[in-house]
């Protein structure tokens, strides 16, 4: 009689399931609820919807979106998505894209060209704290900047707090990094653009400087302002009355007054807004009814999970420191 062979046990089953990779190499995070809805308004590619499970109703919508579009949904804890995004503002939404397309010099003077506008670029020196840069990023595309320059080092990077801090303007802007940034404002000064910087002493105030025409606006670093090579090459400095006790204003806010100022100086005579393409176009609807131009606020639509961090103070150049969404389709290109 042949002896039975033993039979060979099954592997265990594992308790847990393993949980999918949730942010690859090469792979980028958008973190928060308004710059989740700008990526999809944008088109921009998607791989993976991180959502916490106890934000998800509040959610539904985007959550749904991601669904149409067949995205994966991955499910995680609230301080999983904080480790990864780095911050704890991001409202228990996250969504995985591609690394971000960055545009050339050249890509920013034709967005001009094809709205017919003289160019204005917003070129930041060197800053250092990612509100701040989130901030002007915001600032800018609300403003109409046709492209926004920085340098690759000595700068604070495009991370996903200062994507939450744009409330998503990223997906909508030309950004340019430059290994030299002395060298590529002497580059938009050849092809026709007056190079403007903010400086405390300057002789003129922003309200008496001809800002329009062809333009690059330089915002200097929170600590020391606009660096001497960078300095060396601007045609304009200006400064912003100042009246109070206080003697400076942060990087930010000195940025966006300038900003708003060069686009009042160049709206035509009444004030109209001029109808450039992809401004006086109605856009896909978001879930937060906000008016235009209002800013997000806790309680207009859904409050952060905590304040994000405050900005530094100036330095010495006076400034420093969907109820809709897109139809379901191919996500695309970002910015």
């Amino acid at each position: 009689m042949v002896p039975a062979r033993p039979i060979a046990p099954s592997p265990p089953v594992p308790l847990v399931q393993p949980v999918p990779e949730l942010l690859g190499p090469g792979e980028e995070l958008v973190a928060g609820r308004r710059p989740v809805e700008e990526a999809f308004a944008a088109r921009r590619e998607a791989i993976r919807l991180l959502v916490v499970p106890q934000r998800r109703q509040a959610l539904e919508r985007l959550v749904l979106h991601a669904t149409n579009l067949r995205i994966p949904i991955v499910e995680v804890e609230g301080g999983t998505l904080t480790a990864l995004a780095g911050f704890d503002g991001h409202q228990g939404i996250g969504l995985v894209v591609p690394p971000r397309r960055y545009a050339t010099l050249e890509e920013i003077l034709a967005r001009a060209l094809e709205r017919g506008e003289p160019p204005l670029v917003l070129v930041l020196d060197s800053l250092e704290d990612p509100q701040n840069v989130g901030t002007l990023l915001r600032t800018a595309e609300a403003a109409g900047v046709h492209g926004v320059i920085f340098p690759t080092r000595r700068q604070a990077p495009l991370t996903p707090a200062a994507v939450k801090a744009s409330a998503g303007a990223v997906e909508h802007l030309l950004l340019a990094p430059v290994d030299d940034l002395p060298a590529a404002l002497a580059d938009l000064h050849v092809r026709g653009l007056r190079i403007a910087g903010a400086e405390a002493d300057a002789p003129l105030t922003v309200r008496e400087a001809d800002l329009r025409g062809p333009l690059a606006i330089v915002v200097g670093s929170e600590g020391q302002g606009l660096g001497p090579a960078v300095r060396r090459r601007c045609d304009l400095l200006m400064r912003i009355p100042m009246r109070g006790a206080i003697g400076s204003l942060n990087a930010a806010v000195a940025g966006s007054i300038i900003l708003f100022e060069a686009l009042a100086q160049r709206l035509p005579p009444g004030g109209a807004e001029p109808g450039a393409p992809g401004r006086g176009e109605p856009g896909p609807p978001r879930g937060s009814g906000e008016a235009p131009g209002a800013s997000e606020a806790p309680g207009a639509s859904e409050a952060p999970e905590s304040a994000e961090p405050g900005t530094p103070e100036a330095g010495p150049t006076g400034a420093s420191g969907p109820g809709g969404l897109p139809p379901a389709g191919p996500a695309g290109g970002g910015a």
